[in-house]
């Protein structure tokens, strides 16, 4: 079996000569192998942060944006109804978006993001839709959060930084992306400025959260 030491060597030798010895690519396709072989979900769960300092000089790459876009389809929904639409906005686009979340002085850094993803209403399938008002539980609003879980998770996965934001003006952003139904989450994406770090993180006690019936 081929060692680590001998595939990394490998690797970079590929990446260099495919990169043509272009650092910064160099080091992004080595740091998404590192990952591919040692980040677990724990370490992607520790390492997911609200980022809010972005390089608004390095673009997303579009490979990169369709895998995260790829994990968040493939999470679970009641009856498997996927009541929702994702609407990638770059350029011009994300900066409108990013100033149509941004009225009273909220959300300044969102506009150097360079991605940011506005997540809307879809439609229930007819077993979802006939739970939800049996049960009077809004399964949408579960599933959004599942697929919106889903999606921060890979862009951790593939060292990008995202921020969820639920503070935005739904009637304008509806009006930029062209969209009919209702706008419940606005994700910032993009590459966390040079220098920044995942703080401590502040949760609530463990056993204060979860107990044994």
């Amino acid at each position: 079996m081929e060692s680590l030491a001998l595939r990394y060597a490998n690797a970079l030798l590929s990446i260099a000569l495919e990169e043509n010895n272009n650092k910064t690519l160099i080091y992004d396709k080595l740091n998404l192998l590192w990952r591919g072989d040692f980040m677990n979900f724990t370490e992607i769960a520790n390492n997911r942060y609200s980022c809010r300092a972005y390089d608004s000089n390095r673009m997303v790459e579009d490979e990169k944006i369709k895998a995260i876009l790829e994990s968040a389809v493939l999470s679970p929904s009641a009856c498997n109804s996927q009541p929702y639409h994702f609407t990638v906005c770059k350029g011009e686009k994300a900066k409108e978006v990013a100033k149509a979340t941004q009225s009273m002085g909220m959300n300044k850094f969102a506009t150097d993001a360079p991605v940011m993803i506005v997540i809307s209403e879809g439609s229930y399938n007819k077993t979802a839709s006939l739970g939800s008002k049996v049960k009077n539980n809004d399964y949408r609003s579960i599933d959004i959060g599942i697929a919106t879980a889903y999606l921060t998770a890979e862009a951790t996965a593939q060292g990008l930084g995202t921020c969820i934001l639920g503070w935005f003006d739904d009637k304008k952003i509806r009006e930029i992306c062209g969209l009919k139904n209702p706008v419940r989450l606005v994700v910032t994406l993009g590459y966390a400025k040079d220098g920044s770090t995942v703080p401590p993180k502040k949760r609530k006690p463990y056993d204060e959260l979860v107990s044994e019936a």
